[in-house]
């Protein structure tokens, strides 16, 4: 039988660790749970509203535990899913700018082929057209988009290319219950494709996804009927945003201009001149001439008018870099902070390479608060942070979905929220999976191996915790607790193991 710590206040047990941190974390265990999505997520917990956790969004404001001043600590926890210790390695030997510059430029200056090439041997779908795809069983489908997505957030070399694929995923969100196997298509064919390339090949290549069209009922506009929900989409959530300037007369007029913008029946972009609506139209005060039908299939310059309006309106360049600022930096960028990201995209095109190398700036990141780990970037960081050895990572993409984060099912085209807000009402599931995943020694999901921990002495033990974990930034506070901890019993694998999983449970690790 597992020995047991001593009784006495100076020896914290689990539940005493978990409830310290809790106090001083600042988010308190989640209540009953909110009323699932849909029939279709059925089985996801949702987190709690905002108003409903407006206290731990206040508690949430305490100061971070740790002092966590080293920039460049803050660079690889914000551009990776959570840092390795070869990570910290490369980022102490090349310094802030280079290991930067090298995540920018992945393609040409760090070798992924090895991953790639197992994702390719693993699901060899995801590389399937349209049309290949269609008969096939959409359960299967669903299984290789959402395993290879999180088996390349663990395991990929490319950490800052695979935070950009996630943040554009959500930009450009799809609900994959509606579109079936064209999310694959998407998924390869726009968001990868473009997701650190130009803003401007980013959004044309979606407005001509059959996915998107699809799921924003573009596919049902025609002539006579136009349908609103891409239009107004188009310019709220993908270019302008909400207070970029544009009137619902806007919507609508461009609602016709998009008219004859569809899919075949094969899942491909098409555009029907029969459905197109040749008469005079008015956007943001560009006027588009009436035309006669004879145009034909040159009507579709219409929408590409339309869309190279909205590439470079001032107000998409400050939608996008308020956007950017949010997901790397701070949830309440400076004015100087967006002109700067905005000028960046102003001045090269809307390359988003030099968006995100303007927004990951080494000053405003030594200031940035910390940021919550959402589900999916919990489970990911887990994997990673425990160099846990993944047989089949199904059961990770689960978990992500049972913490309220099931991979491409958000109902509403804005994405999952990126705020803490939004999270924090789902700490005790989180918990669970964290001591589960310390506990493991599955040959059939992940195992974890505490051998590395077993070192003969509690401070030899938490010394490599801490840099597996923490980058060696561990706080003394947190440290102290594991540490009366791991004495409190024999030092053998079972008391790792709860030792890890503590450690994982930290405010420390839920946050970046």
């Amino acid at each position: 039988m597992q020995q047991q710590p001593p009784k006495g206040p100076e020896k914290p047990s689990r539940r005493d660790f978990l409830r310290i941190g809790t106090k001083r974390g600042g988010s308190a265990p989640a209540g009953a749970a909110a009323p699932t999505r849909s029939a279709a997520s059925a089985s996801v917990t949702e987190p709690r509203t905002a108003e409903a956790v407006s206290g731990d969004a206040a508690q949430a404001k305490l100061p971070p535990l740790a002092p966590w001043t080293d920039p460049r600590m803050r660079l690889i926890r914000r551009a990776t899913y959570g840092p390795r210790a070869s990570d910290i390695s490369d980022v102490k030997t090349l310094g802030y700018q280079r290991w930067l510059n090298d995540q920018v430029n992945y393609a040409t200056r760090i070798d992924n082929s090895a991953l790639e090439a197992d994702v390719v041997m693993r699901w060899p779908n995801l590389s399937r057209s349209a049309a290949e795809l269609a008969p096939l069983d959409i359960n299967m489908l669903r299984t290789e988009l959402t395993n290879a997505t999180m088996y390349r957030a663990v395991f990929s070399k490319h950490q800052l290319y695979e935070r950009m694929v996630e943040f554009w995923t959500d930009h450009f969100s799809i609900d994959i219950n509606k579109v079936n196997h064209l999310k694959l298509v998407d998924d390869r064919a726009v968001i990868r494709r473009h997701a650190m390339g130009k803003f401007g090949d980013l959004l044309k290549a979606s407005a001509k996804s059959p996915a998107m069209l699809l799921y924003l009922d573009q596919n049902l506009s025609r002539v006579g009927a136009p349908n609103q929900n891409y239009a107004r989409e188009l310019m709220e959530l993908h270019t302008l945003g909400v207070d970029g300037g544009y009137t619902q007369r806007d919507v609508e007029e461009l609602s016709r201009v998009l008219t004859g913008w569809t899919i075949s029946a094969t899942g491909e972009f098409v555009f029907t001149p029969a459905r197109h609506d040749f008469g005079a139209k008015t956007v943001l005060g560009v006027t588009i001439p009436a035309s006669s039908s004879t145009v034909g299939l040159e009507a579709v310059k219409e929408g590409e008018q339309i869309l190279d309006l909205l590439i470079n309106h001032p107000s998409t360049a400050r939608f996008l870099a308020t956007k950017l600022l949010k997901w790397f930096v701070t949830p309440e960028p400076t004015t100087e902070q967006v002109d700067a990201v905005a000028g960046a995209y102003r001045a090269t095109g809307g390359d988003i390479k030099r968006m995100v190398r303007a927004t990951l700036n080494e000053g405003w990141l030594a200031q940035a608060p910390l940021k919550m780990k959402r589900p999916y970037h919990l489970v990911v960081s887990a994997l990673r942070n425990t160099s846990a050895l993944v047989v089949n990572i199904n059961n990770a993409v689960g978990v992500a979905g049972s913490l309220g984060q099931p991979m491409f099912q958000f109902l509403t085209p804005d994405g999952f929220p990126d705020g803490m807000e939004y999270w924090a009402g789902n700490i005790t599931p989180r918990w669970a999976f964290l001591t589960t995943l310390a506990a493991s020694t599955s040959t059939t999901t992940y195992r974890v191996n505490v051998s590395p921990y077993l070192t003969g002495t509690p401070d030899a033990a938490l010394d490599v915790l801490n840099a597996e974990l923490f980058g060696g930034e561990m706080a003394p506070a947190t440290r102290t607790l594991l540490r009366n901890y791991i004495a409190g019993g024999t030092i053998n694998e079972a008391r790792m193991r709860e030792t890890l999983g503590l450690a994982l449970c930290s405010h420390e690790f839920q946050w970046y």
